[in-house]
């Protein structure tokens, strides 16, 4: 594994590179990352911090996935920015790393102006501003095509390699557990943090009821909401 600072990046052919103040940090696993590429990472993270100024870290993470089936696909790289109260998240998988940065760049960006429009734009209730369709809609058509590559990329004969390795594997397990601090905030806050990590859903506690609860994607662009209660309040919000 290679690991590179801030320092070590910034300028290159990219143009100018990362500020002084903003922390960039690249790993790679069972892959070196060359210094020219080091670079290209600080020039293209430049753009993304002038966007959101408020960021101040950054880790690229590049994996290579020998898989001979996914050749189109053996380059990985995950995006993570980091700034005061909030993080935003991008992946990409193509044929070769500058390919996949270029698109979890793109991803980054367009997650970012989304939250932008919506913090800029006066709402209406908890419906997502008309100005946003658009962007929504740009994601969600990105998503599909990328699920659509993934499940033409899987061809019938395609054989999960661990699972000799594997004893009394039992289906339906939880396999994996996570606590999460989570101050209290406002739906509008939660939907811009779910949009920031690429989720279809966000779980925190509303400031206003000081409930948990859960906004979520629907379809049209628009979002739902789940608040947790006993039994009393259910009822009586019902009434």
């Amino acid at each position: 594994m290679t690991s590179a600072d801030q320092n070590a990046v910034q300028g290159g052919a990219q143009g100018e590179g990362l500020g002084p103040d903003v922390a960039l940090t690249i790993t790679g696993r069972n892959v070196e990352v060359p210094e020219h590429f080091q670079e290209r990472v600080s020039g293209k993270l430049a753009k993304i911090a002038k966007l959101d100024p408020t960021l101040n870290s950054f880790h690229v993470e590049l994996k290579h996935e020998p898989n001979p089936r996914r050749e189109q696909e053996a380059e990985r790289i995950q995006i993570t920015a980091t700034g005061s109260g909030h993080l935003a998240r991008a992946e990409a998988k193509e044929d070769t790393f500058y390919n996949a940065l270029d698109a979890a760049v793109a991803k980054l960006e367009r997650s970012l102006r989304k939250v932008k429009a919506r913090r800029t734009t006066p709402m209406s209730g908890h419906r997502a501003p008309k100005g946003t369709g658009k962007l929504a809609a740009e994601l969600e058509a990105e998503q599909k095509a990328a699920q659509a590559r993934e499940a033409a990329a899987q061809g019938p004969y395609d054989v999960d390699p661990y699972e000799d390795q594997v004893e009394d594997l039992t289906p339906g397990q939880v396999v994996r557990t996570k606590v999460h601090s989570n101050a209290p905030r406002s739906v509008d806050d939660a939907l811009s943090e779910m949009e920031l990590v690429g989720h279809d859903f966000y779980l925190f506690i509303n400031e206003e009821t000081n409930r948990p609860a859960v906004v979520y994607r629907r379809h049209a662009f628009d979002y739902g909401l789940i608040e947790l209660a006993d039994e009393a309040e259910a009822e009586a919000g019902e009434k």
